[in-house]
């Protein structure tokens, strides 16, 4: 083995020991580059640390976005903004670059189901993650039973301070699944909890907030205390428009007409003459 091998293995080993895998990854390759081009010693340090700095942020973005446990990675460049009515993509765009959540403020998604709420507080929660931010989502039942859990398990004080590293908490669906009043005042605890610490919450709902009561159990009081800490800090964007599903079938029915349309039934033949049957005459 040459003495160039033996000192790039001990070089990768030296990088696994201090936990640099971009620069085990790139050194080799930035030397050729550096040979190439005649740098100098300190720039080819620069671009080496530069690759671990690079590295290191992928990696921390990829265990955000893993731990955040969205359903499904949605962007805000898939949105459909053209057909959301009335929605405005600089606002949103406003929010993407995510100053709101480090000012502990909210977000409030209120529209008809299958108007794009959820796909864009997975899209905003995508980008703090990017941005290093801790980011958690649950949809409102999961996340009451999480607590109702907690709470039979003793666990819930510890429950509300793992929740309190989290930056950007994002309750979906509030209104699909209502609460028995127990759950009510766990979720509203919760959120009492996030507000005093300004940590901000996105939720996505499709009812009216005069609506919510009917959520948490009747109970118009423990309602309203928790609109009034969730909304005092909050930018409310309501989305319209046609369902995104229905949306898409009537694409389907237009682009496969055949498959939309009822298949024709061929009317019933009536027997010929020749097809009858003759009883013989009696003699």
């Amino acid at each position: 083995m040459s003495r160039a091998a033996v000192v790039a293995d001990l070089i990768r080993a030296h990088a696994r020991a201090l936990k640099m895998p971009g620069v085990a990854r790139t050194f080799v390759e930035l030397s050729r580059q550096a040979i190439a081009e005649k740098w100098s010693v300190e720039d080819y340090l620069h671009e080496v640390l530069a690759a671990e700095v690079a590295s290191r942020t992928e990696g921390a973005v990829r265990n955000r976005l893993r731990a955040a446990h969205f359903p499904e990675t949605k962007t805000l460049s898939e949105f459909d903004f053209d057909a959301a009515t009335k929605l405005d993509a600089k606002q949103i765009a406003d929010l993407a670059r995510g100053t709101w959540v480090d000012d502990g403020d909210n977000v409030i998604f209120a529209g008809p189901i299958g108007t794009g709420k959820t796909h864009l507080a997975i899209a905003l929660g995508v980008e703090s993650a990017r941005q290093r931010k801790h980011v958690a989502f649950y949809r409102a039942a999961d996340l009451v039973r999480v607590l109702h859990e907690a709470r039979d398990d003793r666990a819930l004080g510890r429950l509300h301070r793992r929740t309190r590293r989290v930056d950007l908490l994002i309750l979906d669906e509030v209104g699909f699944v209502p609460f028995d009043r127990a759950g009510g005042e766990l979720l509203f605890n919760l959120i009492a909890d996030r507000y005093q610490h300004r940590r901000s919450v996105l939720v996505t709902t499709n009812l009216a907030f005069a609506e919510w009561p009917k959520v948490f159990g009747g109970d118009e009081k423990l309602t309203t205390a928790l609109l009034d800490r969730l909304a005092e800090r909050a930018t409310i964007i309501t989305t319209r428009g046609k369902s995104y599903r229905m949306r898409r079938r009537e694409t389907e029915r237009a682009d496969n007409p055949k498959a939309s349309s009822p298949a024709r039934t061929s009317p019933k033949k009536k027997p010929t003459e020749t097809s009858r049957t003759h009883k013989p005459k009696k003699g």
